[in-house]
């Protein structure tokens, strides 16, 4: 496809328009390509003033004034898979737009094509950036692709991901672990059950101990980050009539952003051990450090002032994990912050209120042209 083959963006449009535009392109993770030729080809048409950079189906778009700051702004192009709600759709009175992706986050990313293209000369250089493959497993991520092929291009004082966050700020993020744990047993007929061992009934203990399992909320940086561990699948058996002689459960860990990594995976292991599973492996299948609020930085401050005169209200913690991770670990303080209730995320009817997306823009764009 090349972009004489995209969907036409008019970046002109009201900041709701071009939402529903963006809704009407599918792009869910790895079918990123026409949605990423439309945005590029609308900022090359209708943003000259900006120098672009594609790396596969991601964007970076930065304004070269000299400015003494510089931001970033990000959101991701794709979405989880459409389920009979795309195209988009308004309600009665064009106060909410339906739609895959209303929420995660087109309606961000058309906050930021808005603004990209009408902001000539802002109060302090930005960097736009729009990626792909954030929906599924990080090693594809696109954000992650292009710090470590164009990290001097992301380099920033500050930045703001519009993840949506019903046009509040979100400070940080919690950290998530995934892990396996596998104990084994012995198979047999089930007719004669008692000649073997029953690996998924020697879970039970683990089980019973993440069943009781009290999280924790903890304060940093002044927001309360509320953790959570959880068994979230088993796989065991290979037949209705055959004692189990494996079975593997999988825990989740969110993480409050006090804990690195290597504390959170000692606490999941303290848990394991000391669940009585008896001999047992334990494999991690997943890793993400969280990211502090960073809600003490200049440009944060500044930023939440902005936010809060357009009605935005006090920051809060982010409950999820986010790509505000990334840029922690480039040192960059960064948050979220976009229209959409984060619940309607991924939901059959996702849907965004035009009203968030209005004061999003608004509210971004009073703090760049400070």
């Amino acid at each position: 496809m090349t972009l004489a083959d995209s969907y036409d963006l008019d970046l002109t449009a009201p900041v709701e328009q071009l939402a529903a535009q963006l809704i009407d392109i599918p792009s869910v993770s790895g079918g990123e390509q026409a949605i990423a030729n439309a945005v590029e080809a609308a900022l090359r048409g209708q943003a000259p003033h900006l120098s672009i950079t594609r790396d596969g189906d991601a964007l970076i778009a930065r304004t070269e004034t000299g400015a003494t700051e510089r931001v970033v702004i990000a959101g991701h192009l794709d979405t989880v898979p459409v389920k009979h709600n795309v195209p988009g759709r308004w309600d009665d009175d064009g106060a909410t737009l339906w739609g895959r992706g209303t929420v995660d986050m087109k309606a961000g990313v058309a906050v930021m094509l808005s603004l990209a293209a009408a902001l000539v000369a802002p109060a302090r250089d930005i960097t736009w950036v729009f990626y792909d493959h954030e929906e599924v497993e990080a090693t594809k991520n696109g954000l992650g692709r292009l710090a470590r092929r164009h990290a001097a291009l992301l380099e920033a004082d500050f930045a703001v991901l519009c993840e949506p966050t019903s046009a509040a700020i979100e400070g940080g993020c919690n950290g998530t672990l995934r892990a396996e744990v596998t104990v084994h047993g012995t198979a047999a007929h089930s007719a004669r059950a008692w000649k073997g061992l029953n690996a998924i009934h020697g879970l039970a203990p683990l089980l019973a101990a993440l069943a009781d399992y009290q999280p924790a909320t903890v304060n940093v940086d002044g927001l309360d980050y509320r953790e959570g561990l959880n068994a979230v699948g088993v796989r065991g058996g290979i037949a209705g009539n055959v004692i189990p002689d494996a079975a593997t459960l999988t825990i989740n860990y969110r993480f409050a952003p006090d804990k690195t990594v290597a504390q959170a995976k000692a606490h999941v292991e303290d848990v394991v051990a000391h669940a009585g599973l008896g001999e047992h492996e334990l494999a991690w299948t997943d890793q993400a450090a969280g990211c502090r609020p960073g809600l003490d930085a200049p440009l944060a401050v500044s930023f939440a002032d902005a936010v809060a005169a357009a009605g935005g209200g006090s920051p809060r913690a982010k409950v999820g994990w986010t790509d505000v991770a990334r840029f922690g670990e480039l040192g960059i303080p960064a948050v979220n912050y976009g229209p959409g209730d984060p619940e309607l995320a991924h939901a059959d009817d996702e849907r965004c209120a035009v009203s968030e997306i209005q004061a999003c823009r608004a509210g971004l764009e009073s703090w760049l042209t400070a």
